[in-house]
C-alpha cells in the first residue's frame, strides 16, 4: 500500500490530503479566519458554576464561555490552581475553605477518589481546549493540561506513565515504560505515543526536553498574565498532521509551497531525521491536487448522495441534533434472493459510511437506516463489519447492534466542526432549510399584513421592501399584485428593491416616519 501526504498551500488556506493507493482517506483544511484551537491553553476565570448540570462555564475571552464538565476536572487541578498564587497558604484540598474575597460567590466542590477542588465564581483557572466550538456552542475545556510532542505527551503535576495501546508487543511496551521512568522529569507524568515504537532513548529525551522547555515558558506566562488570556497556542492543522500522522509507513510528503516545505523539513530534521528524504517540494505549473486527482474526490465530500460500487447509494443528512444516513439499494438486484441483495448493499454501505464519516469528520450522534435484513446472523455481519472498519479510525467510536427496524446508532468523538460546516455557510435565502416559501404563500402573507395594517393603523402609505427577485414576481401580470391590494384596501403601496434581503423576507417601512413597522402588525 502506498500512503502519501499531499499539502496544497495558498494565500487563503492550506489543505492537507492523505491518500492510500491514490484514494483520499483523510482531509484537513486550515483557514486563516478559523485556526485550530484544540490544545490551546488559557488562563480563564470561572463565570458560572452550575451543580445541576455538573459543569462550570469559564470565561476565556471568547464570544461564548468555555464549558468545563466536572468529569473534566483532573486530579492535578489543585496543583495548577496553586501556581496562580504561590503565597496562598490555604490548602483547599484539605480544608475546603474558600478564598476571603470569594466567600459570597456561588461555588461547587468537585470530588473524586484523589482530589477535592472547590470552584468559585470569579476564581482564576488554567484550562485547555479539547473540543472546538460547534454552531452556537462554545469550546469544551479541561483543567487537566497536557503537552503533546512527536513521541510523547507531557503531563505536568502527574506521576503516571502510559504507553499507547496500539503498541501491542509486550517487550517493546516494557522497554518504553522503563525508558520513560528514566527520563521523566520531577513532578510530571508521561505518555509514550505510537510513533515512539523502536525509537532510542536519545530521540525520546530530545522530544521530552522540548516539551519541558515549553512548559517552563507557560509557567512564567501564567504568573504574569491576567485572565482571560491565551497562554499557549498549539500547532496549526498542517503542523499537527505532520507531528501526529507522518509515520514511517508514509511513502512521500508532497508540498507545493517552498516556505512551508522548508518549515516542515526543519521540524522533521529535529524530530525524526530518518524521514527527511520522504519530503518533496512539488514544483509544477499544474495544481498539486489536480495532479494527484484529489480535487475531484474532495467534491464528493459535499455531496448529499454518495454512490456505492454495486449501484446502491447513501443519503447523508445533517440535522441540529444528529447526522442521519439512509442506505438505498438503487438498481442493484443481482441475486433473486432479496436477503442476499440487501446484505451485499449493506456491507458495501458499512465500508463507505466509515470512510465518509472519517473524511467529513462527522461526530456526535449518527443514526444509519440500513436496508432491512430478516436474518439475525446477517444483522450481526453488518455490526461486525462496522466494528472492523472503525478500528482504523483515530476517533473514539461507540456502536450499538442493529435494531429490529434496521437502525444502527453510533456515537463518534467530535473535536471540531465537520467538513460540511467548515467549508459551507448558511444560505441567506433559505437560512439553511434548503426550501423557499412558495410565491402564492408569500403573497398571502403580504396581504394578511396589509389587512392588519389597515385595521389597526391610521397611516395610509407604506413602502414594501423586498428582494429584486420577489419584486419582479409582484410586478408580473396585467394587473400587478400590489395594485390589486392598493385598490382593495385603499393603502398606497410603494415597491422598493433591496438585494440584501433574502427571498423569504419582506420589510414594511412607514412612509410617514421612515421606521420599520414589519413587527408591529404580525
Amino acid at each position: 500500500m502506498t500512503k502519501e501526504i499531499i499539502i496544497n498551500s495558498s494565500t487563503i488556506q492550506t489543505r492537507v490530503a492523505i491518500t492510500e493507493n491514490g484514494n483520499l482517506v483523510d482531509f484537513f483544511v486550515d483557514y486563516p479566519e478559523k485556526r485550530r484551537m484544540v490544545g490551546n491553553i488559557y488562563l480563564g476565570k470561572v463565570a458560572r458554576v452550575l451543580p445541576g448540570i455538573k459543569a462550570a462555564f469559564i470565561d476565556i475571552g471568547m464570544k461564548h464561555d468555555g464549558f468545563l464538565h466536572f468529569s473534566d476536572i483532573g486530579d492535578r487541578t489543585q496543583q495548577f490552581l496553586d501556581m496562580l498564587d504561590d503565597d496562598e497558604d490555604v490548602d483547599l484540598e484539605e480544608n475546603g475553605d474558600s478564598k476571603p474575597n470569594n466567600k459570597n460567590h456561588d461555588s461547587h466542590k468537585y470530588n473524586n477518589s484523589n482530589s477535592q477542588v472547590m470552584l468559585h465564581k470569579g476564581d482564576e483557572i488554567i484550562v485547555q481546549i479539547t473540543k472546538e466550538p460547534v454552531l452556537n456552542k462554545g469550546v469544551r475545556v479541561t483543567s487537566a493540561v497536557s503537552l503533546p510532542g512527536r513521541f510523547c505527551v507531557l503531563l505536568p503535576f502527574d506521576n503516571k506513565i502510559g504507553v499507547s495501546k496500539k503498541i501491542v508487543e509486550y517487550k517493546e511496551r516494557r522497554r518504553l515504560r522503563n525508558l520513560a521512568r528514566e527520563i521523566i522529569p520531577k513532578n510530571c507524568g508521561l505518555i509514550i505515543r505510537t510513533v515512539a515504537k523502536n525509537q532510542d532513548e536519545a530521540t525520546l529525551k530530545s522530544d521530552l526536553n522540548h516539551l519541558v522547555k515549553t512548559w517552563q515558558v507557560i509557567e512564567k506566562k501564567i504568573k504574569s498574565e491576567n485572565p482571560p488570556s491565551l497562554i499557549h497556542t498549539d500547532l496549526n492543522t498542517t503542523s499537527s498532521v505532520i507531528r501526529d500522522l507522518f509515520t514511517p509507513d508514509v511513502s512521500k510528503v508532497f508540498i507545493d509551497s517552498k516556505k512551508l516545505y522548508k518549515q516542515i523539513k526543519n521540524y522533521v530534521e529535529i524530530t525524526q531525521p530518518d524521514l527527511i528524504d520522504k519530503i518533496e517540494n512539488y514544483n509544477s505549473s499544474h495544481s498539486i491536487f489536480d495532479a494527484f486527482k484529489i480535487e475531484e474526490q474532495i467534491k464528493t465530500l459535499m455531496a448529499r448522495k454518495v454512490y456505492l460500487p454495486s449501484g446502491g447509494y447513501l443519503i447523508i443528512e445533517h440535522t441540529e441534533a444528529m447526522v442521519v444516513i439512509d442506505v438505498n439499494s438503487g438498481k442493484y438486484a443481482k441475486s433473486k434472493d432479496q436477503e442476499q441483495n440487501s446484505l451485499k448493499t449493506d456491507l458495501e454501505a458499512s465500508r463507505e459510511i466509515v470512510k465518509q464519516m472519517k473524511l467529513r469528520d462527522i461526530g456526535g450522534i449518527i443514526v444509519i437506516d440500513f436496508i432491512d435484513l430478516l436474518e439475525e446472523k446477517n444483522r450481526k455481519k453488518i455490526y461486525d463489519e462496522l466494528k472492523k472498519e472503525f478500528r482504523k479510525d483515530r476517533s473514539r467510536v461507540s456502536i450499538l447492534p442493529m435494531s429490529d427496524f434496521g437502525l444502527v446508532q453510533i456515537t463518534r468523538q467530535r473535536v471540531r466542526q465537520n467538513m460540511m460546516q467548515t467549508m459551507n455557510e448558511v444560505c441567506p435565502s433559505c437560512l439553511g432549510t434548503g426550501l423557499l416559501t412558495k410565491q402564492s404563500h408569500l403573497i398571502y402573507d403580504l396581504e394578511e399584513w396589509i389587512k392588519r395594517f389597515k385595521r389597526e393603523s391610521k397611516e395610509k402609505a407604506v413602502v414594501v421592501r423586498c428582494n429584486p427577485f420577489v419584486a419582479a414576481k409582484l410586478r408580473e401580470g396585467k394587473i400587478k399584485t400590489l395594485l390589486k391590494f392598493r385598490f382593495k384596501y385603499r393603502v398606497k403601496l410603494t415597491l422598493e428593491e433591496d438585494p440584501s434581503l433574502s427571498l423569504q423576507e419582506i420589510k414594511f417601512i412607514s412612509k410617514e416616519t421612515g421606521k420599520d413597522i414589519t413587527e408591529d402588525y404580525i
